[in-house]
Formats: C-alpha cells, structure tokens, sequence
C-alpha cells in the first residue's frame, strides 16, 4: 500500500522522543502572564550560568529595533504591561508586531529585553519575587531535562508569545535576510555509520552550508518536513520557507543511522546525532533523530526531526 504523509509519520516507532518537552510547555502556558514572566527571568538566570546565550548580530537586530524602542520610552508600568500583554496573547499593536517576527527576531528581541532589564532600561522582576507553587514546579521540571531540552523550553517560551499570527490575515513576516551558501571550497562532507545513501548524505551537507535550495530539490513535489513536536509542513514551497526562516546556521552532526528497503519501492533510514544551533553554539548539542522515508525515485517523502529523549537514543537504531 503507498505511503500517506499520515502514515509515514508512523516509520520507526520505537524512537522515543522527548516528550517531556511538550509536557512542560503546556504546563509553562497554563501559569498566569505574571508567572510566566517571571518564570522566564528567572530560568534564563539559572540556566544562563550553564548554557549561554549567544548574542544576536547587529543585523539581526535591526528588524526588532523600533518594538525594542517603543518599549525604552514606555513607563515601567506600561513596560510591564507590555509584557503582561505578550505573555497574555493580547490583541494590541505591540503584540501584533511582534506576531510578524520569525523565531529568531523573537528570539533576539528577548535577548535584548532581558539586557535592558538588567540594566533597568525597562522594569525588571520585583527584587524578591517569589514564584508561585505552580511556576516552581514547572521551574523544577526543566531543571531536571538535559541541556538540549532545556533550550527548547526556553525557545518555545518565548516564541509562542504576541498576538496569533493566523488570525493576522494576510502579512509579511519579518525575517532575517537569507544567508549566502557556503562557497563549495568552504564545505565539509559528513559521513554516517551504517548510512551511504546520496541523498541523505546531500540533505545533511547542504543544510550545513545554507544551501536551501539545493536541499529543497531533494524532496518529492508532495514531500514533508516534520518539526520536532509539529505537525509535517507539506509542500516544497512551504518546506523551504520554513527552512529558511527556521534553519539557517545550524550545524547538523550525524553519527549513525540504519537504512532498510519497504514496500512499494520507498527506503526509510534513521540517523541519529546532535543540532548545533546559532543560538547556543558548540556549547549545546540537541540529541536528534532524522526520519527519512524515500521513494522509488529517492527522493525525500518525508523527514521527521525529533528531540530524543536521552543520549542513550542515539543508539536505538532498531526498527
């Protein structure tokens, strides 16, 4: 029987993601705005002094710079409603701007609201503030999650914040430029252990050098993306805006993988390794699983990226 994008999702089912990470975000979004911001002052305290944050480049910025400046010249109490308001998903200018930011202008805006509030251009937390019991517990969860998981907590926080940008209509979204691909003296060729498949191989040294469109004809006309703990993002239009919004200067580093022949002609592989991201840097490395099915014409159906539970995943190669 031919593949579905539906049942492709379903190819090595033993592969234990980290569900732990949706679980605390959904926890995370059930505390009150007030709790919600403090929480995240005080987790990227904490975890501050063992991941740290990479500075956004000044390029990066500029698309974030007029919201970051309407803040600078609120009062602290419009400065912490303003937040209130983000955490709220509130239906205000403000947050419809920031709507239109991709993950890394958000990422970077907070970046920056976080250095203002420690150099009290905008209202910090309370000196003294005390979490709530809830806010702890959900603290405590991402305490006990390894580096990998807890940046994508941290990430997520933050990102699904601002008014609901499908309820925006029509929009441009404001996304960093696109990165020039690495010239081809430049690049470095990956090898996986158990994986000598061309296209696999091509997926991964070409979105290590940028190069979106090269990856992007890789896939099937009806190709997916899956993102970890997203729904597949159908369609090679809408598989390559994503990667260029989403992925550029990540730094993929596989290990190993196994490949294994299906019906209907289709090979699904599973590689296993750890993601980079601009973000953190060499300092985290995320625990990954690539999911490839491909077809008679190899290919790329489908590719599911998920978030392993534990380094000992990276060893579960068994179908």
């Amino acid at each position: 029987m031919p593949f579905t994008i539906d049942s492709a999702r379903g190819i090595f089912p033993n592969t234990m993601a980290a569900d732990a990470v949706p679980a605390t975000i959904a926890r995370f979004n059930q505390l009150s705005a007030e709790d919600q911001l403090a929480w995240i002052w005080f987790a990227y305290t904490e975890m501050g002094s063992t991941i740290t944050v990479a500075a956004p480049g000044a390029a990066n910025m500029i698309f974030a710079e007029g919201l970051l400046n309407q803040v600078k010249q609120m009062s602290p109490m419009e400065q912490t409603q303003f937040m209130c308001d983000l955490a709220n998903r509130a239906d205000t200018p403000e947050c419809r701007t920031y709507a239109t930011f991709t993950t890394n202008i958000k990422l970077g805006f907070w970046y920056q609201l976080g250095q203002f509030m420690e150099q009290g251009i905008v209202a910090p937390i309370p000196e003294g503030y005390k979490l709530s019991a809830n806010a702890s517990a959900v603290l405590q969860s991402v305490r006990e999650l390894d580096p990998g998981q807890q940046i994508t907590v941290l990430r997520n926080a933050v990102v699904d914040m601002g008014y609901d940008p499908s309820k925006l209509g029509s929009y441009t979204p404001v996304a960093e430029a696109v990165v020039v691909p690495k010239a081809v003296a430049q690049r470095t060729q990956v090898s996986i252990e158990g994986v000598t498949n061309q296209t696999v191989l091509d997926y991964i040294n070409n979105m290590n050098a940028n190069d979106f469109d090269v990856v992007i004809g890789l896939f099937a006309a009806n190709g997916a993306l899956q993102p970890p703990f997203q729904k597949p993002i159908v369609g090679k239009e809408n598989v390559l805006r994503y990667l260029r919004e989403e992925c550029q200067n990540l730094k993929l580093l596989p290990e190993r993988g196994v490949v294994e022949s299906v019906d209907g002609g289709f090979t699904q592989v599973k590689v296993t390794g750890k993601v980079q991201t601009p973000w953190f840097g060499a300092a985290v490395g995320m625990n990954i699983a690539w999911r490839f099915l491909l077809d008679a014409e190899n290919k790329i159906f489908f590719v599911a990226i998920d978030l392993l539970a534990s380094p000992k995943e990276l060893l579960n190669l068994i179908r």
